[in-house]
């Protein structure tokens, strides 16, 4: 499974970053190779849209999961008809949530 999360930093002890479109960068991390990918925001200083330009990268990427403090109402309408799984996180490290998420305590979105 493929994991996207925003994060403050590219790596895996950085913390989430709860500003989903707008969050530094975004983590991908496999579960099943246990490797990560670290893509820096290139929507960051983007004016409007970020939400949805983030989900539309989430989905190329193959991302099977997202999480995010709240997904907006334009990012939903990408992700779900893309079956991507969602969950709710926040103020935690990365690594945290991949090991939340993969022990099956994170709280579905």
């Amino acid at each position: 499974m493929k994991i996207m999360i925003p994060s403050r930093g590219d790596k895996l002890d950085s913390l989430m970053d709860e500003r989903y479109g707008r969050a530094a960068y975004f983590i991908i991390y496999d579960t099943n190779t246990n490797s990560f990918e670290a893509i820096k925001n290139p929507y960051l200083n983007d004016r409007g849209g970020v939400g949805v330009s983030v989900a539309k990268l989430c989905v190329e990427k193959g991302a099977d999961a997202a999480v995010a403090e709240h997904f907006g109402p334009n990012t939903l309408e990408i992700l779900k008809p893309a079956n991507v799984k969602l969950f709710q996180a926040s103020g935690e490290a990365v690594k945290d949530i991949v090991n939340k998420l993969q022990n099956g305590s994170l709280k579905e979105f």
